[in-house]
């Protein structure tokens, strides 16, 4: 006997992203300009090496990666200052190439690869916009991974409903190293007494009556009471369920309409 259909499992709480952007913080690979108020012989573009220092005229070495832009200003101006080059230096620092923070946007994106990460923090849509978006056949439920504070992260993202909500909270910030991964779309499939049997993409939270009218209804013959869903467990079994129609589906779930006996 068919057992009804189990409801869709809770979603897990994951990491919540930063909701206001974060300050840049310079790493290898940035050019720094850097400008010195009436000390020309001063002012200069510095790469930062992998080891996140510049060097600089008169002060050396000078530790900058993992600073923000004002700290590289202030920890140049200490140096001139506390080494008696400039009574009263006044520096100014100015981001001029991002080298040092990448992301990688992997799976089915019109433009996979590696971007350098805006400043003032990139949001995951601005992400998704240098690679082109999504391409055709990927999923609307795109997956940030990387570290927050020495740990694992990931959040899943329903883009579409970034979109139609207009809310950021949702829209998280990406941070040096993450990857964004773009899935194949997924699919239920579903036969029998429909108008356009076969597979349909399976959109955020589809229902049952949302496959059956993607599929173009009932044919005159099918019957709401003949609805049975096949899906496999976790552990590869198949299972016969009999769903209400508000019931949500699942990836490779397979529908099947009954014919109607009266």
């Amino acid at each position: 006997m068919p057992t009804p259909l189990a409801a869709a499992p809770v979603k897990t709480a994951e990491p919540a992203a930063a909701e206001t952007r974060r300050e840049y913080v310079v790493g290898g690979g940035d050019v720094l300009r850097i400008a010195v108020y009436q000390s020309p012989d001063l002012s200069l573009d510095a790469r930062v090496s992998e080891q996140g220092t510049i060097s600089y005229p008169l002060v050396g070495q000078v530790s900058v990666g993992g600073l923000s832009i004002a700290q590289v200003e202030t920890a140049i101006t200490d140096g001139l200052r506390d080494g008696n080059f400039i009574k009263k230096p006044q520096v100014s620092v100015l981001l001029v190439q991002v080298r040092g923070n990448q992301a990688s946007v992997l799976g089915l994106a019109n433009r996979p690869g590696r971007y350098p990460l805006e400043v003032n923090g990139m949001l995951l849509t601005e992400l998704l916009a240098l690679a082109g978006g999504v391409a055709a056949g990927g999923s609307e439920i795109v997956t940030l991974s990387g570290t927050r504070d020495g740990r694992p992260f990931r959040q899943r993202v329903d883009i579409n409903a970034l979109f139609a909500n207009g809310a950021q909270s949702g829209n998280p910030i990406v941070s040096n190293g993450d990857t964004l991964y773009i899935d194949r779309l997924a699919h239920v499939y579903i036969h029998g007494e429909v108008q356009r049997p076969g597979p349909i993409p399976l959109m955020a939270d589809m229902t049952l009556m949302q496959a059956v009218a993607s599929g173009g209804g009932l044919t005159q013959r099918g019957t709401e009471r003949g609805l049975r869903v096949h899906r496999r467990d976790a552990a590869g079994k198949l299972q016969v369920l009999q769903p209400k129609m508000d019931d949500v589906l699942r990836p490779g779930d397979v529908v099947y309409v009954r014919e109607s006996l009266f």
